[in-house]
């Protein structure tokens, strides 16, 4: 009874439980969504949010928040993307080394503001997707990168592998995912990340380095962003300065927060968070089908997050009152 009581009141129970009602109920109207080819669709729709959730949990957890990752994303891609185009005989892997790069460096510019001025990460982060934005054009000269300029094998990585045909870029989202588990589940600097957000008064005291501790959660979430940016160029075969990683960051917080990461910091798990992931991938192949136009996505994304918070809380308290009730 105790083992099913704490399956019951944790959240990703709840999260499940939405996914499979979503899936049911477009599968009513739209059977086809119920099979194979609809999955491998939710599974190609997931993997960039995926790689940028793992590092925003990091950073919330740690009490902060990072609105820039979308823009990382864009100007790291766009960097890689220009290497391509301009030394088309280069080393196509050297591209993940200059986008892991890239994104890591401006994820610690934000590290550096917030723990330097003592700033709210939300400010710096709001006026860093600007920056990083406007970097983006300029160093483009407001040009996208087109498919021609994009190394084949790189764009093949979303299209196939050979285990099982699923093509690698799934493959690598759920790999960062395990190391993310990995990391916060046993390490010390893992440890003390959930610490920080637990406490930011008491943890110092218990030999947390805040600042080091902040540095690193930025630092990650902009190399976890620069990671998606060259995997956006592999899915879609080109970068645009305007729309690549425009809007990024509302799907990641998104599936960061309906995973059960609390905004207060100290609270999340990576479970969770795929499960997030899951939900929105799935929402996102449900809309073509059923005539949704995509310009409502931004609404449908709040309304699922509501509803969402709803059942889960729901299927808490409902799981505890027939445990209790067995019990009596």
């Amino acid at each position: 009874m105790t083992a099913l009581r704490s399956i019951l009141v944790r959240r990703e129970a709840g999260i499940a439980v939405m996914i499979v009602l979503f899936c049911l109920a477009v599968g009513t109207q739209k059977p086809q969504f119920l099979t194979l080819d609809s999955l491998r669709i939710i599974l190609l729709l997931t993997p960039l949010i995926m790689i940028g959730a793992m590092g925003q949990m990091l950073v919330i957890v740690a009490r902060h928040v990072d609105l820039s990752i979308g823009s990382m994303l864009g100007f790291s891609a766009m960097v890689t993307g220009m290497m391509f185009k301009f030394y088309p005989d280069i080393w196509w892997p050297l591209g993940f080394v200059v986008a892991i790069g890239i994104g890591a460096l401006l994820g610690l510019l934000n590290g550096v503001l917030v723990t330097l001025f003592r700033l709210p990460a939300i400010i710096v982060t709001l006026g860093t997707l600007n920056l990083y934005r406007g970097l983006t054009y300029i160093v483009s000269n407001a040009k996208q990168i087109d498919r021609q300029y994009i190394p084949s094998a790189l764009k093949s990585m979303s299209q196939t592998s050979p285990i099982f045909g699923v093509p690698w870029i799934i493959f690598i989202s759920f790999g960062i995912a395990l190391l993310t588990y990995l990391f916060v589940m046993h390490t010390r600097v893992g440890r003390q990340i959930f610490a920080l957000g637990s406490n930011p008064v008491a943890a110092p005291l218990r030999g947390v380095d805040v600042t080091r501790v902040t540095l690193l959660v930025f630092a990650i979430s902009g190399a976890l962003s620069g990671l998606a940016g060259i995997l956006y160029a592999s899915r879609w075969g080109f970068v645009n300065p305007s729309n690549t990683g425009s809007g990024f960051e509302f799907q990641v917080i998104a599936a960061v927060v309906i995973g059960g990461v609390s905004i207060n910091g100290g609270v999340g798990t990576v479970l969770g968070t795929m499960l997030g992931v899951l939900l929105l991938g799935c929402v996102a192949a449900a809309l073509p089908l059923l005539g949704i136009p995509g310009t409502t996505q931004s609404a449908i994304y709040g309304a699922v997050i509501l509803i969402a918070l709803l059942i889960d809380r729901t299927v808490r308290q409902q799981g505890i009152a027939s445990l209790s009730r067995v019990r009596a």
